[in-house]
């Protein structure tokens, strides 16, 4: 199904009778990610998966957006769907966008699955790969070859950037610069309701240690960690992930069955 949503075009399916839980995918998927765990929740919830701007089939962004244009995205999307105070599952930068609107707007529960947010301490290789590109960029200023400058400089990023970013146009580039450079630890504390981390023993794009903090600064959080499972720890360890998640919400299927 598609919604329109500020002039972009937003997909989105929904299943299920019950509590709302509203699944937020992570960065270069879309909502066929959550498929698995949305087909289970279906069973006792009003599921939502949707396609973020930019994702999927919905519409690219205009312009290149940061965390809060998409937590206001998320808002409005709530809001014209009549969705009040839903449970949020939100992986890795799903769980940006889920950490920035349950600090500042009601829901029910919180449940961050291999969640970015953290801004990561970068190691020296990292800005080798930025310190080369600002000298490229810095020389290439220079007279003649500055008319083969952006046909150079497309090569060096894509030399040096992450896969992440090349596979997305300029616009989602941008976007991606200004997300991941955003850090939201110091909206966990204002996370109020139940919160629960799920976290891969072996994810590298955003360590246990991330959510460690995060048990650590939100409120009322618990963190499970899935043995030999990676960033994408919900499908690495489904049965298991499913478990986890079917006790938290435990209460939440007994009123609606009582």
């Amino acid at each position: 199904m598609n919604i329109n949503i500020d002039g972009l075009k937003v997909n989105y399916h929904v299943s299920g009778e019950g509590t709302d839980i509203v699944l937020l995918h992570g960065w270069g998927v879309d909502m066929q990610a959550f498929a698995p765990v949305h087909q289970s929740l279906e069973k006792d919830f009003r599921v939502w998966s949707i396609d973020f701007p930019g994702f999927g089939k919905s519409t690219e962004p205009p312009e290149p957006w940061t965390v809060g244009n998409y937590t206001d995205f998320l808002g409005t999307l709530l809001k014209k769907l009549d969705i009040d105070q839903p449970i949020l599952v939100g992986h890795s930068f799903g769980g940006r966008v889920s950490i920035k609107y349950a600090s500042a707007h009601p829901v029910h529960k919180v449940i961050l699955v291999d969640s970015a947010g953290i801004k990561p301490k970068r190691k020296l290789k990292y800005y080798v790969k930025v310190y080369t590109y600002k000298a490229f960029k810095k020389l290439l200023n220079a007279p003649v070859l500055n008319q083969y400058k952006d046909t150079i400089l497309t090569k060096v990023k894509g030399k040096l950037g992450s896969t992440d970013y090349k596979n997305v146009s300029g616009t989602m580039q941008q976007t991606m610069v200004k997300v991941v450079n955003e850090d939201l630890r110091h909206h966990l504390p204002h996370i109020k309701v139940p919160t629960l981390l799920v976290w891969g023993e072996n994810d590298e794009a955003t360590p246990v240690e991330d959510g460690r903090l995060m048990e650590q600064t939100i409120p009322d959080a618990g963190l499970v960690v899935l043995d030999n499972a990676g960033h994408y720890s919900y499908l690495d360890k489904l049965n298991q992930f499913l478990l986890v998640i079917d006790s938290f919400l435990q209460k939440d299927k007994e009123e609606r069955e009582s």
